[in-house]
């Protein structure tokens, strides 16, 4: 942590002060990763969590005694932690602003009690404690300018150290070293993509803009004005105590289209101030919006008429082809780059994160309505897709077999010609597979000719020599004897490259001779498993014969080709070269075994059938050879061939399945092709990459309920309960524990689960596993946790620990699946006493922060049951410092089905009138009322809920009316679900207490609507809805009586 504090941090001094950390996004990323790894080190690192101190971290703090919790004696203006060291002597001591710690455990605590001041409390911390490592270990572990030799000062610490805390202390140095080594690299991708302003550049940018600014039609601008006129001799603005910020100047900016806006230019970019109320106030230096490059670019951001007039200026300054906001790369991908193949699978769950694909081809032209692919763009250096574009570049333009450059050039290398690439076609550039195998290129490893060398190379570069001079009978001797040599070995392939032996094979292919041909693809099929050899041969054009091979009428030679191209095609150009000539409908070709159902089958057949399905296997890894393979007939032939007996036919055949299962059109053949069941009955077989792939295969079909059925019927969750014993095979676990999760949506199947013991192995699962295995096992727990007879199992097995534990993650997928889980754990009152003692809702809560959409709003519904479920649910809510501001802040999200889960939490936190309070507080009645003009029944229902049981405290009625929410809520009694017009007639029936919402219903025409809810079976309803209706009668006739006496 020193090291990077002190290389990659951005520190200014004040003067004569002491240095401070400027306000950059480089330091907010270090920051945010040194606050991660603290809060974190206690649940990870439990015993070193509790290593005392050399010396205190002391630092200055914003913090009040008060935000401290029931695990410190807090007093008036001092406060010390309960957990003391050996001398009785607190981990933690906070005396006026000055707070001292003394342990990571402590460190990590105080960053939960700090809530959203911890970045400033850290800031705080490192500023005081430029070299933490020194007072944490003792002055021996330093930091040392100059060459880095702390591993070596470490080895030399540990042997003459004595003390019994030794090893505790290596490994904290170990950790600290690993964050330093990530600290650095994160800065280092950081600095490598940022561009600071100085003085001078702000200033020449605003001048520009001045000149072009004016009370004109077309100017860019109505003003732009410096707020203050003094500058200081360095070319800044900005008083010096902001300077040390890296503030430059402010701006106020009056563009033609919006209010004027106040701006601040710093050295990290360009953003919105808080501006300032009177004109001699002082402005508001906080951030409000994120940053931009430079001026033009945050203008481009705020203002279409900006935008509009800019492009009329005829000056190059605005003539720039596109400006990106600092913090955000927009990205135009294929649609066939999604529903591809993964490590192991796919998730097909919508609501699963995925884990983003390989692009091979993506657009930003910003000219281009129809985003189509720009050549000038892939041919810019820097990018990854220009990367790849020059390297495909070179390898059309060189003819003879050179090494193939890697896809991962310096962004700075030198540009390459585009020459003889311009008449590609848009699906040429734009093709894309998900498929990781073999996208990037390996590098070319050249080894020097020297006597170091095996002599088997220079043996088979002179039989090479051989198959160039001779004849038809040398040739086919050399050919023999070359595969004499083990060419899976490294050297035997690149001696065969290295002399031109692959243009010589490749040119064999083209010949009229059957045995020349065979003897050069069995060499070929060989050597191709090397990634350099197969772009080599997708280069020299051997793709293109061997697709021509495959309408020979000799099997073997059919079997050799087609064999070949399953090893070539590991990449997606050589796929699209398949297909591109007509390879895809001569493979599914050799599918079609008529006799396939016969006994009298010849094994020539079999073996052309099991070679064609290996090719398309292999070609199947991207989304147009799916769609090719469907048209050319494959599926009724894959069908047919998955009832073989054979099991080597049957595995690829299989993999061809569950690699085209991503896509919708197959899920629904495999369905009605009736494959279900023989992939059912292939889970039996002896061979697990067999039974890896049908899982696979039932894992991505099994999102539709009536395969889910034909799963059971066929009985095929028995076998699956059963595989997952093999905990060895973690590519067949994860498939298997897939295939669970999605069966597991159906009741039946849940009851059969249990009957199989299958609810007892996944707890079993839900340590020690890799991640891609986790997720599928919560997620089958979560939809087994549906019936209360499989919660109880859980809780009895243990399961309830792991399960809290996995709520610290990171995994997006894993944290939708667990938040799940543990929700549904929670509707159990045993099973919520075990969650509140392993501080489960709180982790819960800290989950409402996650950036993703789908991670908040599971959270929140998983808060819910735990809410209702609690003992003492009203004071524990309260004892979240900040929970209840957090969660009425998420209701500012523009994500739905978050809208809906968050109003859902505030129905439960309403319940208590305290909460009800604060909550109230924090404005839930007008954020709540913004939502009201939604057409979302989900949403719908949870907040006339959430309103309903915001009516009860003070004058929320009439607020609620005050803000518009009445109007929207009478026409929710129109929609088409009875759970809406539950939760609406119980909100109305409160809100009619008022005077004014009475009004405002009776104008709505809301006693229409209820009168014929009031004759509803549901008792519920039928009295929220003569509530209302008597509440608006009794004004009524009130208003009659005062009128006419």
């Amino acid at each position: 942590m020193g090291v990077a504090l002190t290389r990659a941090a951005q520190w200014t001094a004040a003067g004569a002060g002491t240095g401070t950390l400027e306000i950059t996004p480089l330091n907010e990323t270090l920051l945010n990763e040194i606050i991660k790894f603290t809060e974190t080190f206690s649940s990870k690192h439990p015993q070193e969590a509790t290593f005392v101190f050399k010396e205190p971290l002391e630092w200055q703090t914003k913090l009040e005694p008060s935000a401290f919790d029931s695990a410190y004696d807090v007093s008036e203006k001092t406060v010390q932690s309960q957990e003391r060291d050996k001398d009785g002597q607190p981990l933690l001591l906070l005396t006026g602003s000055t707070i001292k710690v003394r342990s990571f455990g402590q460190l990590s605590r105080l960053l939960y009690v700090a809530a959203e001041k911890r970045l400033k409390e850290t800031q705080a911390c490192l500023e005081a404690n430029r070299d933490p490592i020194v007072k944490i270990l003792g002055p021996g572990y330093g930091t040392i300018e100059g060459e880095d030799l702390s591993m070596l000062r470490l080895l030399d610490k540990v042997k003459k150290d004595d003390a019994s805390d030794t090893e505790t202390k290596m490994k904290i140095s170990l950790l600290l070293q690993q964050l330093d080594m990530r600290l650095l690299n994160s800065s280092l991708k950081q600095i490598s993509q940022e561009v600071r302003l100085t003085p001078a550049a702000v200033k020449n940018e605003i001048e520009l803009l001045k000149r072009f600014s004016g009370p004109k039609e077309d100017a860019v601008l109505e003003s732009l004005e410096y707020t203050s006129d003094y500058e200081y001799t360095n070319g800044c603005r900005a008083p010096p105590w902001r300077q040390v910020h890296g503030e430059i100047c402010y701006l106020i900016v009056k563009p033609r289209d919006t209010d004027p806006m106040y701006v601040t230019c710093s050295t990290a970019g360009v953003f919105l101030n808080g501006g300032r109320g009177k004109e001699r106030d002082e402005i508001k230096y906080e951030r409000q919006s994120d940053i931009y490059k430079d001026l033009v670019t945050f203008l481009r951001e705020r203002s279409a008429a900006f935008v509009e007039n800019m492009t009329k200026q005829k000056i190059t300054f605005f003539e720039e082809p596109k400006y990106e906001k600092y913090y955000q790369h927009m990205e135009v991908v294929e649609a066939d780059e999604y529903g591809q193949a993964q490590k192991f699978y796919d998730y097909p769950d919508k609501n699963v994160f995925e884990k983003p694909r390989s692009p091979s081809a993506k657009s930003k032209s910003t000219d281009s309505k129809k985003l189509e692919p720009s050549l000038k763009w892939k041919g810019k250096p820097g990018s990854r897709e220009g990367k790849a574009a020059k390297k495909e570049v070179k390898e059309e333009k060189e003819s003879k077999p050179v090494p193939t450059e890697t896809r991962k050039r310096p962004s700075g290398a030198s540009p390459v010609s585009t020459k003889g690439k311009l008449s590609l076609k848009p699906e040429e550039v734009s093709e894309s597979s998900s498929e990781s195998e073999e996208e990037d290129e390996q590098p070319d490893r050249h080894q020097e000719i020297n006597t170091d060398l095996p002599s088997e190379y220079w043996q088979i570069q002179k039989l090479v020599k051989y198959i160039k001079a001779g004849n038809q009978t040398a040739t086919v001797i050399a050919l023999c004897s070359m595969r004499d040599f083990n060419l899976f070995q490294e050297t035997c392939q690149l001696a065969i490259r290295d002399v031109g032996g692959l243009e010589v094979l490749i040119n064999l292919l083209d010949t009229e001779e059957v045995k020349c041909k065979i003897g050069s693809l069995k060499i070929l099929k060989e050597i191709s498993q090397n990634p350099q050899i197969r772009r080599t041969i997708a280069d020299l054009g051997g793709l293109q014969i061997m697709v021509k091979i495959l309408d020979s009428v000799d099997q073997d030679l059919k079997c050799l080709a087609a064999e070949t191209i399953a090893n070539v095609a590991r990449f997606k150009r050589a796929r699209r070269t398949v297909r591109q000539h007509g390879g895809i409908k001569r493979l599914v070709g050799l599918l079609d075994c008529p006799s396939m159902g016969s006994a009298n089958l010849q094994g020539k057949e079999i073996e052309v059938a099991r070679c064609g399905a290996l090719a398309l296997w292999s070609c199947s890894r991207s989304a147009r050879n799916k769609e090719a393979i469907r048209k050319a007939g494959g599926i009724p032939l894959l069908a047919q061939l998955l009832k073989s007996p054979h099991s080597n036919m049957l595995i690829p055949v299989v993999g061809t399945l569950q690699e085209c299962a991503s896509e919708p059109s197959y899920r629904l053949a495999i369905k009605n092709e009736k494959m279900i069941e023989n992939l059912v009955k292939n889970l039996n077989s002896e061979k697990q990459e067999l039974q890896m792939h049908c899982a696979s295969a039932i894992f991505k079909c099994a999102e539709d309920q009536e395969t889910r059925e034909l799963v059971r019927q066929h009985g095929g969750l028995k076998p699956l309960a059963t595989l997952l014993a093999n905990t060895g095979n973690k590519e067949l676990l994860a498939a298997v524990t897939g295939a669970i999760w999605k069966c597991s949506i159906s009741k039946e199947n849940v009851t059969k689960f249990r009957e199989y013991k299958a609810i007892e192995a996944l707890v079993g699962l839900l340590t020690d596993q890799p991640e891609e295995v986790l997720v599928n096992v919560v997620g089958a727990l979560g939809e087994c946790c549906q019936e209360q007879a499989n919660r109880s199992i859980i809780r009895r097995c243990g399961g309830i620990p792991p399960l809290v534990a996995l709520l610290t993650g990171t995994n997006q997928a894993l944290l939708v699946n667990v938040t799940k889980a543990v929700g549904s754990c929670a509707t159990e009152p045993e099973n919520m006493m075990i969650i509140d003692r392993l501080d489960g809702v709180r982790l819960l809560w800290s989950l409402l922060k996650n950036p993703h959409p789908d991670v908040q709003a599971s959270a929140a519904w998983a808060i819910c049951p735990c809410i209702e479920n609690a003992k003492d649910a009203g004071e524990m809510v309260r004892s979240f410092v900040g929970g209840l501001e957090l969660i009425v802040n998420l209701l500012k999200s523009e994500n739905k089905e978050v809208l809906a889960s968050v109003c859902a939490a505030i129905t439960n936190i309403a319940k208590d009138e305290e909460n009800l309070a604060v909550i109230t507080d924090h404005g839930v009645v007008p954020l709540l009322s913004k939502l009201a003009n939604t057409n979302n029944d989900k949403l719908r229902r949870h907040l006339a809920d959430a309103i309903s049981r915001c009516c009860m405290w003070g004058s929320n009625r009439i607020a609620f009316g005050a803000t518009k929410a009445v109007a929207p809520l009478v026409r929710y009694l129109k929609s088409s679900d009875p759970d809406v017009h539950r939760a609406t007639a119980q909100a109305l029936y409160q809100l009619s207490e008022d005077v004014n919402n009475c009004i405002t219903m009776h104008e709505n025409g809301v006693v229409k609507l209820l009168l014929s809810m009031a004759g509803s079976t549901d008792e519920t309803l039928q009295e929220a809805a003569a509530g209302c209706i008597a509440n608006i009668r009794r004004l009524a006739l009130a208003t009659e009586k005062a009128k006419y006496g």
